[in-house]
This record gives structure tokens, C-alpha cells and sequence, in this order.
């Protein structure tokens, strides 16, 4: 809407990504801030309470009476944002639209389940949340493919794709999303420890997504010129100013729970913005606390099987920490720390090709 101004009234500084990515973080911080008090009053009331896992530690069952589905406030504020300051024709900008759209759903048919069931265990089975995870998956894999988005591999620190991967990227994207969006889901385990690491994730992505996007940026740095992407750009801010605003009431004790509503589409979102950009393996350290936590579950469960042993007293690790008696606000503030010093060595393979 505000481009339009710029189109129709000549107001030229709404031409501009930048200011108009600076007034779509705001409009969504502000919205968040704005909403989220009237949305714990209404779900305490209407008892939207997060069901607690019967196996996590004793310490999580204070936290039973505590609201879910904080998700779909802030990318209520979201998308709000974001249709106010972006180009309606632009290609990324709607895919990322579609994707926070078509994951968010899958979490809300997921988180009501589980509240209509009390337990947390009454949401959607593995497979079945897989399945819609896939779907969405394949169709925003199809939407680019045959928009003619690019299809190469490209790897860090090196300048040249190493081959073009034709109508087998699409497998690689399912892959991508479906990794990515269940990662963030399992580190939302604890208050703020999901938040942070995405809003750290999203940001280093965005100044990759912008470069890619500037003619003169994307040669000097030599990274692939990708016309129109640089309006994910508004998008991804208007997610991290409601996800700061999501904050406000998420840091340890939390008022209320992203739920599933949030962290799939948290995670289909991260996994948009490595594929635009062409960092799907670089998303292992942009996201290294996502993967973290996702290795200890995969390691802990194959050992089970294979020896009958754990190797943590508890998967996701941040459950093991718990065990051994470290606070949850240190959990937490340690797990930031990585991620960010993860985020900061992800930025310098933009520099080093």
C-alpha cells in the first residue's frame, strides 16, 4: 500500500526497501505489543492453556495454566505489516507470504487439537504432521519452480554453484522445510528459547536476502543477482519486530506460548529465506541451535534403539541441562549466545568467497 503512495502520489522515499522494511518493523512491533495482553486476557479465559509433555522435567507442570497460540497474534501483526509496505507483484514477497500461511495453519489445527484434547499428545500424530508439513512443502517448492527461481547448489565460501539440481531441487526444498520448521518446533521448549535464536536467524538471512536483491551489493560481493528479492527484506522485519514484540511476553516466566502456530511457521520462514537466497547448507549454522537440539533428539533416539541406552538424560538437550540443574534462565541466555555467535560467523561467508 505505501509503494502505491510512491506510485500515485510521487511520495519517492516509499520507493525504498529500507524505509519502507524500517515502518513495516514497527507497524508489527507496535501491533504485537497492542494485541498480545488482549490475547492472554481472552485465552485464560477461554482456558487456550498449553498442555504440558507428561515425561518433561516436574518443574514444567507450573507452567499448565500458561496460554498457547501466541503465534497467531504475531503473525497476525505479521502479515498486517507487511501487506501495508510491500509490492503486491512481487514474486518472493508473496511466496513468503504463502508460506507463513500455509505453515501457521498446520500449527493451529496441531495446537487446537492438543487444547480441545488437554493433552499433549492429542495433537496431530508424527505422520500426520508430516504430511501437511510436505504438502506445504511441495507447493511452495512448485511455486517456485515453475516461477523460474534458480535451481542451482551453491555451498559457503565459494563464489560458483557447484551444479544445477533441475526439478530435483524441489525434493531438497521438501527437505529443507520439513527439517527447518520441525527444528524450531522442538527447541520451542522453553520460555524466549525459540524466539531469540529465530529472530538472530531471520536477521542474518535478511541482510543476505538484501544484498542478493542490490545490483551493485550482490557484484561486489559476489553472490547471484536475484531481481525482486530484496522485498522479503520488509517482510522479515515486520517478523522480527513482532517477534521482539512476542518477546515483551515470552521471556522466562512466560505470559503466553508461540505453540505450534508460531514455531512451524517460524521455521517454514527461515527455511524460505535459505532457499531465496541459496544457503539451504548454510542453514546449518544460521540455524545451529535449531540443529543442536534436533541432533540430540535423533541421537538419543537411534541410541535407545540401537543399544537401549540414552545419551542424554533427556532430548531436546535443553531438557538434559534442565536435569542436571542448571536454571532455566541460563539455559536459555547460553543457548542466545550461541545462536548469535553462530549468526555472526554465518555473515562472514558473505565476505569470503
Amino acid at each position: 500500500m505505501l509503494y502505491l503512495l510512491h506510485q500515485f502520489l510521487d511520495i519517492n522515499i516509499f520507493q525504498y526497501i529500507t524505509v519502507r522494511a524500517g515502518i513495516s518493523f514497527f507497524v508489527a512491533f507496535i501491533s504485537t505489543l497492542y494485541l498480545m495482553p488482549k490475547y492472554i486476557a481472552w485465552a485464560k479465559k477461554k482456558k487456550a492453556n498449553q498442555p504440558i509433555y507428561e515425561h518433561a522435567p516436574k518443574t514444567h507442570q507450573a507452567k499448565s495454566t500458561t496460554p498457547t497460540m501466541g503465534g497467531i497474534v504475531f503473525l497476525f501483526s505479521t502479515l498486517f505489516a507487511s501487506l501495508l509496505t510491500i509490492k503486491y507483484n512481487s514474486f518472493y514477497a508473496l511466496g513468503a507470504i504463502l508460506t507463513i500461511v500455509l505453515f501457521a495453519l498446520i500449527g493451529m489445527k496441531d495446537d487446537i487439537s492438543k487444547i480441545v484434547g488437554g493433552k499433549n499428545d492429542a495433537g496431530l500424530s508424527s505422520k500426520a504432521k508430516l504430511f501437511l508439513q510436505t504438502g506445504a512443502a511441495i507447493i511452495i517448492g512448485l511455486y517456485l519452480y515453475i516461477g523460474g527461481f534458480m535451481t542451482d547448489l551453491y555451498i559457503p565460501f565459494y563464489k560458483h554453484p557447484l551444479f544445477d539440481m533441475h526439478i530435483l531441487a524441489i525434493g531438497f526444498w521438501i527437505l529443507v522445510f520439513v527439517s527447518t520448521s520441525n527444528a524450531v518446533n522442538l527447541t520451542d521448549g522453553l520460555d524466549g528459547l525459540a524466539t531469540v535464536p529465530s529472530i538472530f536467524s531471520i536477521m542474518s538471512l535478511s541482510v543476505f536476502v538484501y544484498v542478493m536483491g542490490h545490483a551493485l551489493l550482490s557484484d561486489y560481493l559476489l553472490v547471484p543477482n536475484i531481481k525482486g528479492i530484496g522485498e522479503v527484506t520488509i517482510i522479515a522485519t515486520a517478523l522480527i519486530g513482532s517477534l521482539i514484540g512476542f518477546l515483551w511476553h515470552n521471556c522466562h516466566p512466560a505470559e503466553i506460548f508461540m505453540g505450534d502456530s508460531g514455531s512451524l511457521s517460524l521455521g517454514g520462514f527461515i527455511a524460505y529465506m535459505a532457499i531465496i537466497t541459496k544457503n539451504e547448507l548454510l542453514l546449518i549454522l544460521v540455524g545451529f541451535v535449531f540443529v543442536m537440539e534436533t541432533v540430540s533428539v535423533i541421537l538419543q533416539v537411534g541410541s535407545y534403539k540401537a543399544r537401549k541406552k540414552r545419551v542424554f538424560r533427556m532430548a531436546p538437550i535443553h531438557h538434559h541441562f534442565e536435569l542436571k540443574g542448571w536454571a532455566e534462565n541460563k539455559i536459555i541466555v547460553r543457548f542466545w549466545i550461541i545462536a548469535l555467535i553462530s549468526n555472526l560467523l554465518a555473515l562472514i561467508t558473505l565476505k569470503i568467497r
